[in-house]
């Protein structure tokens, strides 16, 4: 048998993981990181967002990963890595459908949202084609000279005085690895929930739901009815996460640039078990035939690999992080794929647990900086949990929807501002959830927007919405003569500078800073 020891033992190579490991290894900790299988191979969560890109490139900054920095966006991505696939991700795109209707714009842009995340390509966010990117990361692992092992099953993990003691096969022989403290980068129901027992928590009011998902290859542009005539959104449509929103559920479309399209659905149980997703590409089909509109989209498409059914897409675990182990956000839980909040709260973690190992495992606080991690790892998933079961519960109202939606892109933006400007500490968590004004104001929108479906409810729902957004809007969500297309402008930010304790002189540094223009 092979007995390995090391400080810090890291399961799982997705691109959290990776990181993880490069963090601490500059911080001079020995360190493996643990793969089952082996790369490239295929992961679902791909589009990242403004706020995760700029954790990203806080990451890249902080801990000297010159490899790293060129992921943080569009421009320097494809100058400098073009060889790896990715997709231009200009904003967030909705669009709402009824079943067995075409998709129209008869009544302008009433049944669309399209909120821009850039001012231009070059500064864009990305689809990341996970096979390449996290392939990417690991062979970076590699050539700082961290342990890397892949085809690694473990199948117990056993708290130790001063460790874990991990053991398995690596290539089919008998491995035993002892660490200082370990780190699950596994995902939703991973490693260590498993091998420790750990007890599973529901999200309170938030909808069970179900997954089915696949890449494809010729999908579709979107058919001319998506447009209106004479109207100039505010940035290409397809350019950007693009959601298909119907009753009980939605469809995601994202386009590589290496003709890959990945595309699934997510949806209540009643939508699922109607259309049967366990039986995969037939259930597929099926919902397309309910949206004709995505049929045409989809008709000449093909899957490049069989449907993934996941029966059961939200996941908490009752316990983050014991005296020598922890779970990473993406181990931690798990919301829906909507609004892509899956990297900028994985990469929070990533950067939070980097400041507490930094520390080192001996350190007085350590404990308690790793029980407070827990507790924000919690708080941020309820959070979001909150806000996206309400917008599962305004699906058929998508008025409300899109209201409610501003809530996460105004918190999102001024949270990225404060981050941006030095001042991190404006900015309470994700969806400013530790805010004691803001977070009050969302828990409470939440609740009633889920319960009470009155017109009298709905216009109090929607004074309630812009009244909590307005001391947060850096990004003009609450001008009303844009709605429902809202563009991405400088000039927001320079007008809400104090938001942000700032001066527009203090704004236009920034923009230096991130190669922007005032506009």
């Amino acid at each position: 048998m092979s007995k390995l020891h090391f400080q810090i033992a890291i399961v799982g190579s997705g691109f959290a993981g990776s990181l993880l490991a490069m963090i601490t290894r500059r911080l001079g900790l020995s360190t493996v990181l643990i793969e089952r299988g082996r790369h490239p191979r295929f992961v679902i969560g791909e589009s990242s967002t403004p706020l995760a890109n700029l954790l990203l490139e806080e990451i890249s900054v902080e801990h000297d990963l010159p490899l790293v920095r060129p992921l943080c966006k569009w421009g320097t991505w494809q100058k400098q890595l073009p060889q790896l696939a990715c997709g231009l991700k200009r904003g967030f795109t909705f669009y709402h459908h009824e079943f067995g209707k075409p998709f129209t714009t008869a009544a302008g842009h009433q049944n669309q949202l399209l909120v821009g995340a850039s001012p231009n390509a070059e500064v864009a966010d990305t689809h990341w084609y996970r096979p390449d990117f996290d392939h990417y990361l690991v062979r970076q692992i590699q050539q700082l000279g961290i342990t890397y092992l892949d085809e690694t099953k473990l199948i117990s993990a056993r708290e130790l005085t001063n460790g874990m003691n991990l053991a398995g096969t690596w290539h089919g022989k008998p491995v035993e690895i002892t660490a200082e403290f370990v780190i699950d980068a596994t995902g939703p129901r991973g490693f260590l929930h498993r091998a420790l027992g750990l007890p599973e928590k529901t999200f309170a009011a938030f909808p069970s739901t179900q997954g089915l998902f696949s890449h494809f290859q010729n999908v579709g542009a979107l058919p001319e009815n998506f447009s209106a005539p004479g109207s100039t959104p505010p940035y290409p449509p397809e350019q950007a996460a693009v959601h298909h929103v119907f009753p009980g559920g939605w469809i995601w479309v994202l386009k590589f640039n290496n003709g890959i399209t990945s595309a699934g659905v997510a949806a209540t149980d009643a939508v699922a078990n109607e259309l049967h997703f366990n039986t995969g590409e037939p259930a597929w089909r099926k919902l397309l035939e309910r949206l004709p509109s995505l049929t045409e989209i989809f008709k000449s498409a093909n899957a490049v690999m069989p449907f993934i059914h996941s029966p059961r897409l939200s996941f908490q675990s009752g316990v983050v992080a014991g005296s020598r182990w922890a779970l990473l956000p993406s181990a931690a839980g798990f919301v829906d794929p909507l609004l892509s909040t899956g990297f900028p709260l994985t990469l929070l973690g990533v950067q939070r647990l980097g400041k507490i190992l930094k520390l080192g495992c001996h350190n007085s606080s350590f404990q308690e900086r790793l029980n407070a991690y827990a507790a924000m790892t919690a708080l941020e998933l309820e959070t979001a949990a909150d806000l996206i079961g309400a917008l599962y519960a305004k699906m058929n109202r998508f008025e409300s929807f899109k209201e409610l939606s501003l809530l996460y892109f105004a918190s999102a933006s001024y949270s990225e501002t404060a981050r941006r400007l030095g001042k991190p500490e404006l900015a309470n968590g994700f969806l400013l959830c530790a805010h004691p004004a803001f977070a009050n104001q969302l828990r409470q929108i939440c609740e009633t927007a889920r319960e009470l479906d009155s017109p009298d409810a709905i216009r109090k729902l929607s004074r309630a919405i812009r009244a909590a957004i307005e001391p947060f809007d850096v990004a003009g969500l609450t001008d009303q003569s844009r709605h429902p297309w809202y563009p991405a402008m400088t000039s927001d930010l320079l007008r809400n500078a104090s938001k942000v304790n700032a001066s527009q002189d203090e704004i236009r540094a920034m923009f230096a800073r991130c190669g922007l223009r005032s506009n």
